[in-house]
This record gives C-alpha cells, structure tokens and sequence, in this order.
C-alpha cells in the first residue's frame, strides 16, 4: 500500500510496529531530557530532547504523512505554531492575513506588527478587489484561515495560493477545523499548514499542542526546526505521545461530528429562535459552493446568532459545556465576544460579524437525538 495508504489507514497505524528496542506495538514514550552519547565521533540521531525526541518525532512524521507534506514543527501549542511560522518574516516583508480569524491570533498579529517584527495588513479575502490591491503590495506571506473562526467564512484557498506563488509569497493555511481528514490545503497550492492539536487531531481535551507542516521546501523545513529548537516553542514529549494515541481515532469523530453538525445546522435554520446560521454545509450559505470544491466535507464547527435570552439559553444546556476551545469527543459551547475573540477589540469583532448574540458550537460525536433535545429546551427557555 505505502503511499497510496488512506487517511483512516495512515491515522490509526501512525508509530505502530516503529519500537527499535523491544518490538512494542504501540510506540513507546521517551522522557528523557537528554540522551547518552558514545564519543565525539558517534554522535547519534538523538542528543537533547529541545532539539528532537523519539516520541515527538512519531507525531511529527504521522501529521506530515496526513497532510501530504515533507516534514512537520511540533510545538506546545497552536500559538506556538503561528508564533513560529512568523519567525520566518522580517521587518520589511508584508504579511496579508484574515480580518476575521481567531481572536488571539489577530492579536498576536497586530501586537507583532506593531512592535515592527513585519509588516501587517487585514484584509477581506473574500472579495477579489480587496486581493487585487492587497497582492499589489508584494506580500511575502499569505495567511488563510478557513473556515474562518467563528463565522464560518470559506475562502479560495487555490485561487489565493496561485496569486501568492505569482508574486513569491508564501501561502499559510491554518487547517484546525477541518484537519487532514476533510481539507488537503497542499493540494489547493499551500506551502506551509498548520494546527491547533490541542482540537481535532488530538481530540480529547486533555492535550494542548500545535504543529507545522512544510509542504516540500527542504530549507523552509529547517528554518522552521532551527526556530522552535530556538526559541523553545517546541512540544512536550507527553504531549506528542497523548496526540499521538487520540490521532487514531481521527477519521471517525471527524466523521461523526460532521454528522451532527448537519443536523443541527438544519434544526437550527428552521428555528425561530436562530437567527442566521453559519454553516458552510447549508445549501444557502454563502460559501457552500467553494466549501463544497475544496473541502471533503463540512466539519463539525457552527456558529449562530440567538434571537432571544443568551443567560437563559446556556443555563438551561445540559449537553453542550460553555468552555473555550474545540474539537473533543464532547460538545462544547462558545461565546466568541467575549470568550475566544475578547482580544481583538469591539470594533475589529464588530467588523468581523462577531456579535454578542453570536453563539458557536463544538459539536461532538454523542447522539444526535439527546443533542438536538438540549438545544430544543434551552431554545424554548431562551
């Protein structure tokens, strides 16, 4: 099978049967900090775990044979990752990112920007005007987000990485909430893509991580690894070894939550208590055409407007934990305002249509019938 293994396939068996010592099934975690030498002249693969470990380098070979890439960055987390891939920038290059992404890296972004580590510009990647004078300005970096978090807004990812690669930028795509199961940036023309681990690809909760995978730019790779070997954003070997063992498991809660996300999103349309529903899987979304082309599916993230008492609504939500973050085996429940996109300000969140009746959910693998149950109660309650 080799390359031609599927994404399931190459998910479940990642690290299996690779134990050079004892044969294990399972690939064994290495703590150590660092790793005895044999002589000057015999240096190993292996010599102090900032700058590899065994255990890190199992997830990392795993999440780029997932993605289609060369190799990938482990890192402590999905700032972490973003904080690396903006190592690659210097002061006078541009860097073009959504006006509507993450809350925390719009403000890692802007807070850069303006401390002078590059240039920054927010712009509207969904208009081919806002492009046109955005690439005139010979970017050295796209950043794309898509969807975006959390209004759900899908940008051309191919379109804009062949704009990119016109005038030598490169083209970044933030793949969190679809992971490799649904979305395959590097086929759509990306070069660098990263994670959040901590959501989907380890899918528990019980792990913060990030990662970078290169797609195949030899030296980009190890810019990257000098980087994060650098500055210490690399992962925990822990970390990389609970990742690993929630990675199986993969393609089946992506799937599920996929699953229910639909039904939801179709509950939700037709309720009077929902206002605008931003789902890219609705036929009447704005992005279901393009989502539809470069996605494998629709994920398992929405976001909706409540048209009636949000204290009451959550209060009464027996199902869904109000809680930061996403991408668990549970579902989860999001005030983006004033939770995940508090630090962007009132008038960036105002702009990127994160109202405070906006409400997004995390939507996990239980029974769709106990789920749209809650939602029902706590609509009425509303």
């Amino acid at each position: 099978m080799g390359k031609d293994k599927r994404r399931r396939t190459k998910a479940v068996r990642a690290g299996i049967g690779t134990d050079p010592a004892y044969g294990s099934v399972m690939p064994p975690l290495y703590l150590s900090s660092t790793f005895q030498i044999d002589g000057l002249d015999k240096r190993g693969s292996y010599e102090y775990s900032r700058t590899r470990n065994p255990t890190r380098d199992e997830l990392a070979n795993a999440l780029a044979d997932l993605e289609g890439g060369i190799g990938c960055a482990v890192t402590a987390s999905g700032m972490a990752a973003l904080t690396l891939i903006l190592h690659l920038l210097g002061p006078d290059d541009l860097l073009l990112a959504p006006y509507d992404m993450y809350g925390r890296s719009y403000w890692l972004l802007r807070a850069l920007a303006e401390k002078k580590h590059f240039r920054l510009e927010f712009i509207d990647c969904y208009d081919d005007g806002a492009l046109d004078a955005a690439f005139a300005q010979g970017p050295k970096m796209v950043l794309i987000e898509s969807p975006s978090n959390p209004v759900m807004r899908i940008a051309d990812i191919a379109t804009i990485a062949k704009r990119a690669k016109e005038c030598g930028a490169l083209t970044v795509v933030d793949n969190t909430f679809l992971s490799p199961i649904l979305q395959n940036p590097f086929k759509l023309g990306a070069d660098i893509v990263f994670h959040s681990t901590t959501k989907f690809i380890n899918g528990h909760s019980d792990v913060v991580g990030g990662a970078v995978i290169v797609k195949d730019d030899e030296h980009l790779l190890a810019d990257l690894h000098l980087w994060n070997n650098s500055l210490g954003t690399i992962g925990a070997p822990f970390d990389a070894y609970m990742t690993l063992r929630g990675l199986r498991t993969l393609e089946v809660r992506v799937h599920r939550g996929e699953e229910n996300a639909r039904a939801i999103a179709e509950f939700l349309d037709e309720h009077d208590k929902a206002g605008r529903v931003y789902y890219p899987g609705l036929p009447g979304d704005e992005g279901h055409a393009i989502a539809k082309k470069q996605q494998e599916g629709f994920g398992a993230m929405l976001s909706f407007e409540l048209q009636g008492d949000i204290d009451a609504f959550l209060a009464n939500l027996t199902m869904f934990s109000l809680a930061q973050s996403l991408g668990g085996t549970e579902s989860l429940i999001n005030h983006p305002a004033s939770m995940t996109h508090v630090a962007m300000g009132a008038e960036a969140r105002a702009k990127a249509g994160v109202s405070d009746n906006l409400l997004r959910l995390s939507v996990g693998i239980e029974h769709i019938d106990d789920l749209l149950a809650d939602l029902e109660t706590a609509l009425k309650a509303a």
